[in-house]
């Protein structure tokens, strides 16, 4: 039994290094694969597959270190946006007028929404564009990676860093360690966003978690452990009581969002579970609910050819203009040199794994969560 680490991207003051453009090492049940598309959107994006057993995860370092894909169980966790991904970021504007750029480059099954701002478009009394739509994050590229394959553990574990910095405004950087078990389902992660900056200031962080088909079809059931749950808005109102549950894709139908607080467990875990149409698969996403304690259920149920998914959306605060978050208190301040941590995962489960599931989320649920037939103020801006 053996370990190897493999410096993918290094990127400093002192130095400029990269090999990670060719890599194809297998340790065991483990490998790394890197390479660089080309073509389309995606030219020049690198591509970094991980393995481990039967589960595999495309991780994009252009893209803040989304996660592309996972495939576990047999299983494709991710979905089929319109926008042929994964993009690269110099096809993206996030500064036009609109403040929706971001779209431009939608297509993963984890885009990282921060780290100044994770939200709506945010404009001021003139109409000028402050912060667009999710934020910055999600299309920097990152400066260090490296990947450790440890076949006596099963595991192989990547970690980097991605920088959101701009002069005389704001620098924060992201330190992310992720890992997968040969022996089981699961995608974990932990990210680190730290001031480095010698002045204070203040951060945003939602984790933007979409699934389509084969787990999003008519009949798929999210479960949760509610403590309170309110329609974003009017368009979500009808829904409030199917919030939990989808119908077939149909074409020209509207978003519908949810804003809700999710009781954890005793070990400070918080977990939603998207059961298939199935019943035979699932996926669960739990997160540590003290650093991430606002979560936003997004429904697309529009036609297939437009992007037919659901949004499992932990975050720092509910994805609204920054401006209106800030007025109620949800951005996280950071002293000079002081980080936040989220911890979150994915992990596919099936056949008696998940009634097992449902039995635990159950055991958390509050016996009376509170359910508002509107938007409820402060949550919501509209």
């Amino acid at each position: 039994m053996s370990s190897q680490t493999l410096q993918l991207i290094t990127a400093h003051r002192g130095a400029s290094f990269s090999a990670a453009d060719r890599v194809d090492v297998s340790l065991g049940r483990l490998a790394v694969r890197t390479r660089r598309l080309s073509g389309g959107l995606r030219d020049g994006v690198l591509l970094v597959e991980l393995v481990a057993g039967d589960t595999k995860v495309f991780v994009l370092p252009d893209r803040g270190l989304g996660l592309w894909k996972i495939m576990a169980g047999g299983v494709e966790m991710g979905w089929q946006s319109p926008v042929h991904g994964p993009v690269n970021p110099r096809f993206v504007s996030l500064s036009e007028p609109s403040g929706l750029g971001w779209l431009d480059g939608f297509d993963e099954l984890v885009a990282r929404c921060g780290l100044v701002s994770n939200g709506a478009p945010d404009v001021d009394a003139t109409g000028r564009l402050r912060h667009g739509l999710h934020g910055r994050i999600a299309n920097l590229p990152a400066h260090h990676l490296d990947v450790t394959l440890d076949e006596a553990a099963g595991t192989i574990t990547l970690t980097g860093a991605v920088d959101e910095t701009r002069f005389l405004c704001h620098a924060l950087r992201m330190t992310t360690s992720l890992t997968l078990q040969a022996d089981r389902h699961r995608v974990s992660w932990t990210d680190s966003v730290k001031n480095i900056s010698d002045r204070p200031s203040t951060m945003q962080m939602l984790y933007h978690v979409n699934f389509g088909p084969p787990l999003l079809g008519p009949g798929a059931e999210v479960v949760a452990a509610i403590d309170e749950l309110a329609p974003r808005d009017g368009a979500a109102v009808g829904d409030v009581d199917t919030w939990h549950r989808f119908v077939s894709p149909q074409a020209g139908r509207g978003e519908q969002v949810h804003f809700a607080r999710i009781r954890p467990a005793s070990d400070g875990m918080a977990t939603a579970l998207l059961v298939g149409p199935d019943a035979r698969n699932a996926a669960t996403l739990t997160w540590r609910a003290e650093t991430l304690p606002c979560f936003t259920l997004w429904k697309n149920q529009g036609g297939l050819a437009d992007g037919y998914v659901t949004g499992f959306e932990p975050g720092t605060n509910f994805p609204n203009p920054r401006s209106f978050e800030e007025s109620q208190g949800r951005l996280v301040s950071l002293a000079p040199g002081q980080s936040v941590r989220f911890d979150l995962a994915i992990e596919h489960l099936a056949g008696d794994a998940i009634a097992g599931a449902r039995q635990r989320i159950a055991g958390q649920a509050a016996s009376e969560p509170v359910v508002h037939r509107e938007p409820k103020p402060g949550w919501s801006c509209v």
